[in-house]
């Protein structure tokens, strides 16, 4: 790939009992090579999507696997043109993916299926074959067939499975996600609550679009992530879709049209939900943010409250090393 820019999408599931103290040095190692992104540590593991140039990104990979409890680490590659993150962040979790019930082990998950083999499992009419994403994501692509149990967020996918599940009658499930992490704690919990035969797609849909040619792809639409590019379409390159600044929610080119629309405040999924303060508020946002772009600056009240707020963090959290 001759893109600059390398994003890598990575977890581990595996005990940190000092995760706290992992947080210092990996941010500076990061902003010391203009790494980008968030990766989030909690005593469960290591959770993350960072983008950088080649070198910065291998420096940090390199430092990640120098831990023996990180080095199995998954890691999943994409590429752009540009640095689809503003800031660099690590932040202090009580869970790497939150579903909000304590004790589920990803020890427990369920069965790992190949992307060479997946098309076969989801093509069963004996599977029942999930979604685990939340309602926006999947709204703009998702396999054939599935079933989207339109969450808004994972913490709502446990109350999901209480109403529609049922270990008699769903005997055969396949699950998937964006990167395969949320699927090691909605299997584990699917086991738990005695579903037998539970599979997950491994690497998840990243995965399966990185190795299956799209001409035999049971893939339809385009893949959500988090971060500027918004969505990837079946080759890893940036899809088609926009991102509302207000909601965050992805928007077509048909949306822009729309009379709810306003860049930067409101958008047709979130204009009645947004007060007038509000849109007042992000108007002011938008307006900073366009006078910025004309100077040839990036925005930022936010990047300078950034750094300034990283520079805090660095220096707080030496000075609990030096305590401790």
């Amino acid at each position: 790939m001759s893109s600059p820019i390398i994003i890598a999408a990575l977890y581990r599931f595996v005990q940190l009992d000092n995760f706290e103290s992992l947080r210092q040095p990996l941010l500076q190692l990061m902003l010391d090579n203009q790494v980008r992104g968030t990766l989030l540590l909690a005593a469960e593991g290591i959770n993350g999507t960072v983008a950088g140039s080649r070198q910065g990104i291998r420096k940090l990979l390199e430092y990640l696997r120098q831990d023996q409890r990180l080095r199995e680490f998954d890691c999943k590659f994409s590429y752009d043109d540009a640095m689809p993150f503003y800031r660099t962040r690590v932040k202090l979790k009580r869970e790497i993916v939150t579903m909000g019930i304590a004790g589920i082990s990803p020890a427990n998950a369920g069965s790992y299926v190949d992307p060479a083999e997946w098309n076969q499992l989801i093509s069963d009419p004996a599977v029942t074959l999930i979604d685990t994403r939340n309602d926006y994501e999947s709204a703009i692509g998702s396999f054939q067939n599935a079933v989207f149990p339109n969450t808004q967020s994972f913490r709502d996918f446990p109350a999901y499975v209480e109403q529609n599940l049922d270990p008699k009658r769903h005997r055969k499930i396949a699950m998937f996600c964006t990167g395969g992490i949320r699927c090691e704690k909605s299997t584990a919990y699917l086991r738990e609550q005695g579903f037998d035969e539970v599979y997950h797609l491994k690497g998840g849909i990243l995965n399966y679009l990185a190795q299956v040619p799209e001409s035999d792809s049971l893939w339809r639409g385009e893949c959500f992530v988090f971060d500027n590019r918004v969505s990837v379409n079946h080759a890893l390159e940036k899809g088609s879709y926009d991102q509302c600044h207000a909601c965050r929610l992805p928007i077509t080119e048909a949306d822009k049209t729309s009379d709810t629309y306003q860049a930067g405040v409101s958008c047709p999924a979130c204009y009645e939900s947004k007060s007038d303060d509000e849109k007042q508020r992000f108007r002011e946002r938008e307006k900073q943010v366009r006078l910025a772009r004309e100077r040839g600056e990036l925005h930022i009240g936010a990047d300078a409250a950034e750094q300034a707020r990283q520079r805090k963090t660095l220096k707080l959290a030496a000075r609990e090393a030096q305590r401790g």
